[in-house]
């Protein structure tokens, strides 16, 4: 199974809808937990069948196929991930802190998120060609300097020393960094830990310009 690079821009389009009853959902859940166990390449739709306790057809009304049920589960899980970054930026915090919040919180889901840690430690290639496409990576840019300009129109602040897009994409190659080669001198596992680093290395670049 082939994790497509239009799984992220799906999720960032409001209009593509996916199946929410709580059948789906407990199909859903069942084929993250296999995936989590056994790998998104060995996921089946019997095996995701038996462990939802319902029958193939099931899941083929409401998902179409393999594909289909696989893609579901990605958009599903990409969304909840892109939810929980936006609720980590509270609009009353300085711009500073609100993109040391942002950086803590990514950092956090890529340590925690079953399946992102499954693909790190086990299936990297997959969540190497996933990241090393410029759809991908340009839709990651975008998304946090969407995040970036959100924040900073909030504040009211003059313009930044930095163009946004290229402070995206710092922040978001330092992140990828972090999940692709998470052995470092920095405790990822530490929340204080990423902030002093976020503080350290991502804030200077908001300095305003003079």
């Amino acid at each position: 199974m082939s994790v497509g690079p239009s799984i992220l821009a799906r999720a960032l389009d409001p209009t593509v809808l996916t199946p929410d009853d709580a059948m789906s959902e407990k199909i859903l859940d069942a084929a993250l937990d296999l995936a989590v166990t056994s790998g998104l390449r060995h996921l089946t739709v019997d095996e995701v069948a038996q462990r939802a306790g319902v029958g193939r057809i099931t899941i083929y009304r409401r998902f179409s196929d393999k594909q289909g049920l696989n893609d579901a589960m990605m958009l599903r899980e990409t969304r909840r991930s892109l939810t929980a970054l936006r609720a980590s930026i509270n609009p009353r915090l300085p711009v500073d802190e609100q993109i040391v919040e942002g950086f803590v919180t990514t950092l956090r889901l890529a340590r925690t998120h079953p399946l992102l840690v499954r693909l790190v430690r086990v299936e990297r290639e997959t969540i190497l060609t996933l990241l090393n496409t410029p759809e991908v990576f340009g839709l990651l840019r975008g998304f946090m300097a969407i995040q970036i300009h959100a924040v900073h129109a909030r504040t009211g602040g003059r313009d930044l020393a930095i163009d946004t897009d290229v402070l995206a994409e710092v922040i978001v190659r330092l992140g990828m960094s972090f999940l692709l080669i998470p052995e470092s001198l920095v405790q990822l596992d530490d929340d204080e830990a990423v902030r002093a680093l976020a503080r350290h290395a991502i804030v200077p670049l908001l300095a305003r310009a003079q």
